[in-house]
């Protein structure tokens, strides 16, 4: 709760009340970190290394292939990313789980909202859902897109390939800790102010 301490006498009362019950209900850092890297040695040592932005390839070639299965055979990215056209697989059931677990965990710690738009977003662009999913969705895609371009997905080269101390991670990671800070420097650079 150090950081908590610093921070907390920059803010106005409302928004410090609820930092603070929002810290409480929290799941530790370190717990949520000791339970990814437990995760990792548990898939690194029965199947492979967690990667997420593959199976959307995946689920994309299956469905391909049972509509229109003369076309999804003609892609060798398709035909080797679906490996037998299924999605019974461990890693679809891992990316399956994802939601479902970060559902889980936001009613375990109370913390569950049907909220879509945050209100330091509202506070600075306005409260219209439409706008708040357009921005994330191209937010995303670029995220997306770069980890790809890297020669991963943004849990492979943040997990993974930096637990492995992979070149191309180390660069993806610091580059998005870089950007993120950039950009919500410039998105909500005020909210300390208020």
């Amino acid at each position: 709760m150090s950081i908590l301490t610093e921070v907390l006498p920059m803010v106005n009362s409302e928004r410090r009340n609820a930092i603070v019950m929002t810290a409480a209900l929290a799941i530790p850092w370190w717990a949520g970190g000791l339970g990814i890297g437990l995760v990792l040695i548990l898939a690194v040592a029965l199947v492979q290394p967690i990667g997420v932005s593959t199976q959307y390839v995946v689920l994309d070639g299956v469905l391909l292939h049972e509509m229109f299965p003369g076309v999804a055979s003609q892609s060798p990215y398709l035909v080797s990313a679906a490996g037998g056209w299924t999605l019974a697989t461990y890693e679809f059931f891992f990316v399956a789980g994802i939601p479902i677990g970060a559902f889980l965990a936001s009613l375990a710690t109370k913390r569950f909202t049907t909220r879509l738009v945050p209100r330091e977003w509202a506070h600075r662009f306005g409260s219209m859902p439409g706008r708040r999913l357009v921005w994330s969705f191209i937010g995303g895609f670029i995220l997306l897109f770069g980890a790809r371009f890297g020669g991963g997905c943004t849990s492979g080269h943040m997990i993974s390939g930096v637990s492995q101390l992979a070149v191309s991670s180390l660069i993806f990671s610091g580059a998005l800790f870089v950007s993120a800070i950039v950009t919500a420097r410039w998105l909500y650079g005020d909210w300390g102010k208020r």
